[in-house]
Order: C-alpha cells, then structure tokens, then sequence
C-alpha cells in the first residue's frame, strides 16, 4: 500500500501532541503581580520549548524518512504506530517535568521519565527505518543502500544519546535537561549543512 495514509494520520498525530503542550502552561488566576506569576511559570515554558522543538525534530526526521520509503506494509504500519504511541506521551511527561521544577521535588525521577520515553521513542523509530531498508523492499528509487546505511547510523546514535542524557539526569536532573536541549540543535544542523552542500555542489555543476 502506499504511504500517504500513513504519513497523513501521523502528521495529525503530531499536531495534536504538539498542539498539548500549551495546556501544561496554566493561566495565573490572580493577576495581582502579574509579572513574577508569569516568572513563576518557567518550569512550563523549559518543558514547552524542549518538547515542542523535540516534536517537531521527530516528525521533520519522519517526514524525511517517508520521502524514501515508497510503500508501507502492516509491520510498518503497527511499528509506527508504537511510536506515535510514544510521541502522544511526551505532552505528559513534559507537564510532569513542570510540575517537578516548579514545587523542587522528585526532579530526578521526572527528568528519567522524561528520557526514558525518548529513548523509547527511538527504538519504533529505528525498527520502521530498519525494516523498510532490509533488502531495500520498501524504499524507493531515492536512495541507494548506502545511503540508506549511512541514515540507519545516525538514527541508531539517537537512542544512546538520549540514553546518556537520562543517565546524567539520574545523576544530577539539570545535566539531563541540557543534555536534551543540546541533542535538538545538533539533530538538527547536521541534515540542514548538508543540504546547504548539496546546493552548493548542485550550483557548481555545468548546464
């Protein structure tokens, strides 16, 4: 079967998540010294801005694996599945992690269910990339298996990196906060430089 159908309930399925995470910020309902209410919330806008930025790097890497697979199967589709499963939970775990920062208790344990659930996330996401590229059965004529490879090493790093980040945060809960906030721009600048090169490569080439 072909893919659209998948990637049209998946792209709804972000949004949603995506669209949750403003609830966990709570509108003061006193309004007398409105300025530091609003202060006060900056454990709802961390876990608002990491998550939202996390959502989004989880479906910008989706949107760019399903560029190459062509057609989906009923493994596939019950794999993504397990990960949107996975995706919907983050708005939760970001509000626990909120309300841990802002009352200073348990902040350990919410900065581990907070990365637990990453880390989860990236084994449905491995799992799709892996099975459509065995054989290449699944994949288009975009990619060639090598190239396929190359992506299947950068998707696996995930996992371990969010792993090390829960692991830090079980140490010290801030370590793990900025080990998340750090892996977002650096899962995101990599595909961006090489397209920039790409470009240039594609703008050097003679008519």
């Amino acid at each position: 079967m072909k893919t659209a159908r998948l990637e049209a309930f998946s792209d709804g399925v972000f949004a949603i998540a995506i669209t949750l995470l403003v609830i966990e910020i709570k509108v003061p309902e006193d309004t007398h010294d409105l300025a530091h209410k609003l202060l006060e919330l900056w454990p709802s806008y961390l876990g608002y801005t990491i998550s939202f930025l996390v959502i989004g790097l989880v479906w910008a890497n989706h949107h760019a694996m399903f560029d190459h697979i062509a057609v989906a199967d009923r493994m596939l589709l019950f794999l993504n599945t397990l990960l949107l499963l996975l995706v919907a939970l983050i708005p939760f775990t970001a509000g626990v992690l909120a309300s841990a920062l802002r009352n200073g208790e348990s902040e350990r344990t919410a900065v581990v269910l907070y990365g637990v659930v990453l880390v989860a996330g990236g084994f449905p996401f491995n799992a799709i990339w892996e099975y459509a590229r065995r054989d290449h059965r699944l994949l288009g004529p975009t990619i060639t298996p090598k190239e396929a490879q190359a992506i299947s090493r950068r998707f696996l790093l995930g996992p371990v990196l969010y792993g090390i980040g829960t692991a830090l945060g079980a140490l010290l809960p801030v370590l793990g906060i900025i080990t998340f906030a750090l892996l977002i721009p650096f899962y995101w600048l990599p595909p961006l430089l090489t397209r920039s090169r790409r470009g240039v490569a594609a703008s050097d080439r003679p008519d």
